[in-house]
């Protein structure tokens, strides 16, 4: 077809996403229609704007990418999607075998999956989570490690130097791990920059990684880039979490699990 060149490609991004944050969701044929520019100059510049985390792709269109406000407490947190964080957590702590050894993170949604281990008879539990040890203190068939550091008091967990140091001589068959946002562009960020590093750490030391997040953490995109979107292989979410972006992580070769 013959193209429109009134605009230039930027300008012509610009109204591609001001299009997509009016209408939450854009198809590439309406892109075409709209603006008189070819399938593939559509479909470039909705990835340019997903490169720059301004949309998140899907097969044919693209729809709009939130930015995850700023985390508060995680006490404070604990009533924010509460079933659906207990449904994750029934769910997630089902993939857990007797005899495992796996490492568990801070945050509400993996405290709930410590609180359904119930059922095992034999675990190692490594966590840098005061709230998951407590939460298996009395489980005399958990044998926990807890790893020590920098106390980070709005999370009551330990993250820095001491903390990376600790993760670097342990390792798991399975990592539990929450997140701030997810992203198919961006993958795992958070919004606290000191966490970082050690979130790195943590992904490194597991066999296979497990994320535990609910739909208000998909298709988002906070400050601190953790890892990219193939650091995973599993996610356990709720059914509230979009197909498209379902099916476009099985195509990434993760497997999902929703409840």
């Amino acid at each position: 077809m013959e193209e429109n060149e009134t605009l230039s490609s930027v300008e012509r991004q610009n109204q591609i996403l001001e299009l997509v944050e009016r209408q939450r969701r854009v198809t590439v044929a309406a892109i075409c229609e709209q603006f008189s520019v070819s399938e593939a100059t559509a479909r470039r510049d909705l990835d340019v704007l997903a490169v720059q985390g301004k949309v998140q792709r899907f097969h044919g269109g693209a729809i709009h990418v939130r930015q995850a406000p700023p985390e508060i407490p995680v006490l404070q947190r604990n009533i924010e999607q509460a079933q659906e964080k207990r449904l994750i957590g029934k769910e997630a702590a089902q993939l857990v075998k007797d005899g495992e050894t796996i490492f568990m993170g801070s945050g509400t949604t993996v405290l709930e999956v410590a609180r359904n281990l119930k059922h095992l008879t034999r675990l190692t539990v490594i966590t840098n989570s005061l709230l998951v040890v407590n939460t298996l203190v009395d489980r005399p068939m958990v044998t926990v490690i807890a790893l020590g550091g920098l106390l980070r008091r709005s999370e009551f967990s330990f993250i820095g130097h001491i903390t990376e140091q600790s993760l670097s001589e342990v390792r798991a068959d399975k990592v539990f791990l929450g997140i701030r946002a997810l992203s198919l562009e961006q993958g795992l960020t958070n919004d606290y920059l000191p966490e970082t590093m050690t979130d790195r750490a943590i992904l490194s030391i597991g066999r296979e990684i497990v994320l535990v997040a609910d739909h208000t953490k998909i298709g988002r995109l906070s400050t601190a880039f953790v890892a990219p979107l193939t650091g995973i292989h599993i996610l356990v979410t709720d059914s509230l979490t979009p197909p498209e972006f379902i099916t476009a992580l099985t195509t990434h070769g993760i497997r999902v699990i929703t409840c």
